[in-house]
């Protein structure tokens, strides 16, 4: 998000490499290509909350409807089917043999059995409740899912610190659910700033993390966005 989309501090070329094969070992089965996903959140803020917005949730009767309109477009810009206007695509990152591999039908499937072999390890020799299997739906679609609780929260639930023309949220002032994505509102003012937290009861997860990146040179951040 804070890299793909706001191009918020740069990396070398082999860092990079490393940060997305990352991308992909933790979201697994739901791995979402960055270029789309950098698009679509760029479209996101510059038509935010209007009729254009990839994934407002004051156009749909619930959070499956937007979950599924935000697939179908995000599907379209990965399979060519639907180009991105121009303002949205400078510099992306770009790993084709990756988003070829991640998004292999095979691949995620693969990532599926993993995960309930995994879980079903648990159940059996572990002695885990095996109330834990409802889990598993969440896990195959962690990646959607996060983004459906930002979007949907995000743009819903919570308080205002900014009056910015939308309706974004701060749904919480401690941003340890989703390490500081909730800030939504702050995000929506400031969409190029580092750390979204902006009022002292407010705390960034994330930025603690981007600091300490940066102190020891596996980023770089951008002068003009450090705030």
């Amino acid at each position: 998000h804070r890299y793909a989309s706001h191009q918020m501090f740069s990396m070398g070329k082999i860092t990079e490499k490393v940060f997305y094969f990352l991308t992909w070992l933790f979201q697994g089965s739901s791995f979402l290509i960055p270029r789309a996903y950098a698009v679509m959140h760029r479209m996101h803020h510059a038509y935010s909350d209007t009729e254009q917005d990839p994934h407002s949730p004051h156009f749909f009767k619930d959070v499956f409807q937007m979950m599924l309109k935000t697939r179908d477009i995000y599907n379209e810009f990965v399979r060519g089917i639907r180009l991105p206007d121009t303002q949205f695509i400078k510099n992306l990152p770009v790993w084709n043999a990756m988003d070829k591999f991640g998004d292999n039908l095979i691949v995620r499937i693969g990532w599926g059995v993993a995960y309930s072999l995994f879980y079903f390890y648990l159940i059996f020799f572990q002695d885990v409740s095996a109330w834990w299997l409802l889990l598993l739906p969440i896990h195959y679609l962690i990646g959607p899912v996060q983004g459906a609780l930002v979007n949907w929260c995000g743009h819903k639930y919570g308080y205002q610190n900014f009056d910015n023309g939308d309706h974004s949220h701060n749904s919480s002032p401690l941003g340890f659910l989703l390490m500081g994505e909730l800030f939504q509102n702050n995000h929506h003012k400031f969409p190029d700033s580092i750390n979204f937290a902006k009022r002292w009861f407010e705390f960034d997860f994330t930025y603690p993390i981007l600091m300490l990146l940066a102190s020891i040179g596996v980023i770089r951040f951008n002068t003009q966005k450090i705030s």
